[in-house]
């Protein structure tokens, strides 16, 4: 009777010991625990996955129920390996700390845009019947809002199966968030009259330039304009309003061509923000850099030449635009006006 009581409390020592011990794992495991899984449902798959030699695998969910840790564990895609025991294994799906993975929303993207990439992550669970701007908003307790611009471009990192609408409540609430802060700050005399004004401005900003310098001095651009009441006669707009039938090509006549966010053909701000503006655009669209500054035109590399009169934005747009194009108009009208910038080199 004592040799069996010795060898029963040896076998109980080692079991127990057993918890101590690395996994007995040659290579790193991801392990989904799913939703509503028991702690001895998990037990099973361990050990038939060779994470757990079985006789652990039962003490190691015995002794979980016996210190009440069992229905503690939580549901999560956990990365496993050989330098952990049962003992830290268990605490992990307790803690509930799983991998992590993450959807990056960029500055400047549309809302279509942004649903094809939320649309696409395999790690996301797809809740939506489909990426229709009413069907998300409505999800989102706002209907009848439009989506574009509500977005805060980041990156979200997320759980395995956490749902898209997660991460669009997210993104929308630091949204609110930043451009609540943005407007807090506001220069005075700006030519917007609430959130919504300086979050359109803001997008336009944001298409405009990915230089975060320039985007104070196109604020101020048209910011002035706006209070000059000039059209503000940004492409991006115009492109916008095309929708999918822009073909990468802007014309003349697409100039021309009518359509509620064509600021060649109206006046004041579009409708509705044109894309996703980060925190830079946000704060220069309500602290536009001073100036006198009416005019833009792209020069390479990502920078504009600013100026402030017309004869010497139309300078501008020869040498920088038209001079390899036409280079007879070139000749012709540049290097010829005493007093301008461009002309004088």
């Amino acid at each position: 009777m004592l040799v069996a009581t010795l060898l029963l409390t040896f076998a109980y020592g080692e079991l127990m010991l057993g918890l101590q011990r690395p996994l007995p794992m040659s290579e790193p495991l991801v392990y989904r625990l799913k939703p509503g899984s028991s702690l001895r449902q998990v037990a099973k798959e361990l050990s038939a996955q060779g994470v757990l030699d079985y006789p652990t695998a039962m003490i190691w969910w015995a002794k979980a129920r016996w210190e009440h840790k069992a229905n503690k564990i939580k549901a999560g895609e956990y990365a496993i390996t050989s330098t952990m025991n049962a003992e830290q294994l268990l605490n992990l799906f307790i803690v509930g700390k799983g991998l992590q993975h993450s959807v990056v929303l960029v500055e400047g993207w549309n809302f279509r845009r942004m649903m094809q990439v939320i649309q696409a992550h395999p790690k996301l669970k797809h809740t939506l019947a489909d990426a229709q701007p009413q069907t998300v908003m409505t999800a989102l307790g706002w209907p009848g809002e439009h989506p574009e611009g509500r977005f805060f471009p980041d990156t979200y990192q997320f759980e395995s199966q956490t749902q898209d609408v997660d991460i669009l409540q997210r993104a929308y609430d630091k949204m609110q968030q930043e451009l609540k802060a943005a407007w807090i700050i506001k220069a005075d005399n700006i030519p917007l009259k609430n959130k919504e004004e300086a979050l359109i401005l803001a997008s336009i900003i944001e298409k405009e330039t990915g230089a975060a310098e320039e985007r104070p001095q196109i604020a101020g651009v048209f910011s002035r304009r706006l209070q000059k009441g000039m059209k503000l006669q940004t492409d991006p707009t115009v492109i916008y309003g095309l929708g999918e039938s822009f073909d990468g090509n802007l014309r003349k006549a697409d100039l021309q061509r009518d359509t509620p966010y064509n600021t060649y053909t109206r006046r004041g701000l579009p409708p509705t923000p044109i894309a996703m503006p980060g925190r830079a655009a946000l704060r220069a669209a309500v602290n536009p850099a001073a100036g006198d500054s009416l005019y833009f035109v792209a020069r390479g590399e990502g920078r504009h030449y600013f100026s402030a009169t017309l004869r010497e934005h139309e300078c501008a747009v020869i040498t920088y635009q038209l001079k390899d194009k036409a280079p007879k108009l070139f000749q012709r009208r540049c290097r010829n006006h005493r007093h301008c910038p461009v002309c004088q080199g």
